[in-house]
């Protein structure tokens, strides 16, 4: 018989989980490449970045049990790269290095590029060859992409609550459905004769 619980968790294969992926590790490389100890920046950067990947991990594996959980989670990983966010506004504001809009060439030539197919196996060498406030503007751009697909995940997730319900509520049903299709079967003892 199959369970009323239903197989989730399959974040590896989400877009956004991949882009997170990849802001984590190119912060990991600017906080350690463009900052310097003790600046605290460097551990809150980094933080920040793991948890909006590990967030996006943990609300798709809590959700065969709590769509609760995972719309929380996400609605957090969503805060944590806003949070990251500001830090590489930061970084550039106080150092009087130049943040890309979209009437910049430079930012409509990344926008683009982030979104090929090549990006994700390119990074990991781009990274080295950036100036910082290249990298800052790369991380501003995925941080953007991702925080405008968490934003759906999020119309998503609370779409199927309202549709589903929570776990309890289809434990309940389940429950109900069973009990149409498997009636109890009368218990009485046929050799008991006596009668009320």
């Amino acid at each position: 018989m199959m369970g009323f619980l239903q197989p989730l968790g399959g974040y590896r294969k989400l877009k956004v989980y991949q882009i997170t992926e990849i802001i984590y590790d190119l912060t990991y490389h600017f906080a350690h490449t463009h900052l310097t100890k003790p600046d605290r920046t460097i551990d809150q950067m980094i933080q920040a970045a793991r948890s909006g990947k590990q967030n996006i991990a943990e609300g798709s594996k809590a959700a065969t049990t709590s769509r609760e959980t995972e719309i929380k989670l996400t609605n957090v990983a969503k805060a944590s790269l806003e949070e990251l966010l500001i830090d590489y506004e930061d970084y550039l504001r106080v150092r009087s290095l130049q943040r890309w809009d979209a009437t910049n060439q430079r930012y409509l030539k990344m926008r683009d590029y982030v979104k090929s197919d090549k990006f994700e196996n390119e990074y990991p060498n781009l990274m080295h060859r950036l100036n910082d406030e290249e990298l800052a503007n790369l991380c501003i751009t995925l941080i953007h992409q991702a925080t405008h697909m968490l934003e759906r995940l999020l119309e998503k997730q609370q779409a199927q609550f309202l549709e589903q319900g929570g776990v309890r509520e289809q434990m309940t049903r389940a429950r109900l459905q069973y009990r149409a299709n498997h009636p109890p079967k009368n218990n009485q003892d046929p050799n008991n004769n006596s009668s009320n």
